[in-house]
């Protein structure tokens, strides 16, 4: 059985009230909860929240009633593992155990549906402990990510042995994206945090990748999206 999890905190200082913000005719929680109900690999949709009328919406959509979440985990400084691990716990009660734990980032709704299919088959094939969404970074810190010394100079973050000097050279490095996730159940129950198993990388291109945590981002996103609506409606 596949839950289908998405978090979506009350509170937010970079864009005040952005998960049930309208974007592009629909709250941005919508955006990826609709996925979630329209896939036919997903069998219990859960929404994490503190907030009541969130909360309300998703239960409307068909959303399993799990409560609203603890307040020690709605805080600016609750991460998601912990979220996660509550959020499992509350629907394997209702659902009984779990196979895959779906994770959708409320705050980036320009995935597809496709990203998700190949998200759980990656996660089928692989046996990983965690399927995560990446995207190759468009900086390098063996290359052109630099950071200053005590002095203020500046030198290359990661430096290699004789240097680097075309990109084309430097080790790959992946930018993990905020976006979807497929988590082993019993990974997530018992582990402490993201990185203590064997976690692999969905790569995604970058323009499906775009997270919203400042009035920029959700402005680009409008339009990435509203683009992506207009290419659809022109085949």
């Amino acid at each position: 059985m596949i839950i289908g999890h998405i978090g979506a905190r009350k509170g937010s200082k970079g864009v005040p009230g952005k998960n049930f913000r309208m974007i592009c005719g629909k709250p941005l929680i919508d955006w990826s909860l609709n996925q979630l109900f329209a896939s036919v690999r997903v069998d219990a949709v859960v929404v994490s929240t503190d907030d009541e009328a969130i909360y309300d919406h998703a239960v409307a959509k068909g959303a399993l009633k799990i409560g609203l979440r603890p307040a020690h985990l709605a805080t600016d400084t609750a991460g998601k593992w912990g979220v996660w691990q509550h959020a499992l716990q509350a629907t394997e009660a209702i659902t009984g155990p779990a196979s895959a734990f779906l994770d959708l980032d409320c705050t980036s709704p320009l995935r597809v549906m496709g990203d998700i299919d190949e998200a759980l088959n990656l996660f089928n094939s692989e046996n990983p402990d965690m399927v995560m969404s990446c995207c190759e970074a468009r900086k390098n810190p063996y290359f052109n990510l630099v950071e200053p010394d005590a002095s203020g100079a500046l030198h290359v973050s990661k430096p290699l042995p004789g240097g680097v000097v075309a990109r084309q050279q430097a080790p790959v490095v992946y930018e993990h994206a905020a976006s979807t996730y497929v988590v082993d159940p019993a990974y997530l129950k018992r582990s402490k945090g993201l990185w203590e198993g064997r976690v692999i990388p969905y790569l995604m291109p970058p323009e499906r990748c775009v997270d919203i945590d400042s009035p920029f981002d959700f402005t680009l996103v409008e339009f990435l999206l509203a683009k992506a609506l207009k290419d659809q409606a022109h085949g």
